[in-house]
């Protein structure tokens, strides 16, 4: 596929087949990725010079940051790495650490070069990187990785340790970070807004803006105003609700509850799970305050019970799940006469 030619419109509706919610991030994202390429391959023509506008992803902890990631490369498919900004700043020597996340990149282009050089890196916890944190004798500061990021973030040659060199002008690099009280810095910075004095449309462009992060925003906050000067896209995701969290359950593609029906259907058995326990995990997972990311862990442990018990029941065809406190039932004939769990 090439990554040039796919409308902003067909990435979003991708995502939204994996990526619950966020729709203002996903516009936002696409449109940045479907810019990117297109400048990218009007540079390669001679048309254009490449003046790359990198991206900022601002959200709380697991509400799909790096998803976000992971699938617009799938979709792409473009090579794809993660980094994380607190393990820069935990070495001494951060210029190999960048070198080595040209590596993976490398390495997930299959060895081509020119395919790596076109690639997306995330970098994530950005935010961790404030000016002066991290200063120790085995540790360089947050300051020092934000100017040690801002030459590959904004193209420079690379030299991998087969001796080649890449460039990564044609990379587009996506940061991330949850930015724990950049709210009330924001409060404070746009309490005046824009005056509106027309109506309509223009209304709606005044609203954005008044709610954009603005960079002096993130200078107050701790990044450096050359490292925010490569991040000039901005996309802000909500905080997960609980219906959020049910709905990240059962409707994407690769949904839990899809997976592990898929996997029950294997051994000749429907998985059914009352409504209301989905409703169950979501309050629990809401109160953990960690987003997604644990809801696999809650649904892993209500199925670990079927999942031991059904390959030892060729008998059973079906499991119901009515709740979450409650163990799970396996029926067995067609009259679906229940067994003991």
């Amino acid at each position: 596929m090439d990554p040039a030619r796919v409308k902003p419109s067909q990435i979003v509706q991708y995502l939204d087949q994996y990526v619950i919610g966020q729709e203002q991030a996903k516009r936002v994202l696409a449109v940045a990725v479907y810019t990117h390429y297109r400048k990218l391959e009007m540079a390669r023509s001679g048309q254009l010079a490449m003046d790359k506008s990198n991206v900022l992803i601002i959200g709380p902890s697991g509400c799909g940051k790096t998803l976000l990631c992971e699938t617009l490369a799938r979709q792409l498919e473009v090579p794809f790495v993660t980094a994380d900004a607190t393990s820069l700043a935990q070495t001494r020597y951060v210029g190999e650490e960048i070198e080595a996340i040209m590596e993976r990149l490398l390495e997930r282009a299959g060895g081509d070069l020119e395919r790596a050089a076109r690639g997306i890196v995330f970098i994530d916890e950005v935010d961790k990187l404030k000016a002066g944190h991290g200063e120790s004798g085995r540790q360089v500061s947050g300051e020092s990785v934000q100017h040690a990021l801002l030459k590959i973030m904004e193209g420079f040659p690379v030299r991998l340790r087969d001796g080649r060199v890449m460039d990564t002008g044609g990379i587009l690099f996506i940061c991330g970070g949850a930015f724990v009280g950049l709210e009330q810095i924001m409060a404070r910075s746009h309490s005046f807004g824009y005056i509106s004095t027309t109506a309509g449309d223009d209304e709606n462009i005044l609203e954005r803006l008044n709610s954009r992060v603005k960079p002096t925003d993130l200078f107050e906050f701790g990044l450096i105003p050359e490292f925010t000067g490569r991040l000039p896209v901005v996309a802000r995701l909500q905080e997960l609700s609980k219906e959020m969290l049910v709905r990240i359950m059962v409707e994407p593609k690769n949904a839990l509850y899809r997976q592990f029906r898929d996997i029950l259907a294997q051994e000749g058995v429907e998985l059914s799970v009352a409504p209301a326990v989905f409703q169950q995990i979501a309050d629990i997972a809401h109160e953990y305050k960690t987003g997604a990311r644990s809801l696999r862990g809650i649904f892993e442990e209500l199925l670990n019970p079927v999942l031991y018990a059904v390959p030892d029941r060729p008998g059973v065809n079906k499991v119901l799940i009515r709740s979450l406190f409650e163990g799970p039932q396996f029926l067995e004939g067609q009259g679906g006469a229940a067994l003991t769990s």
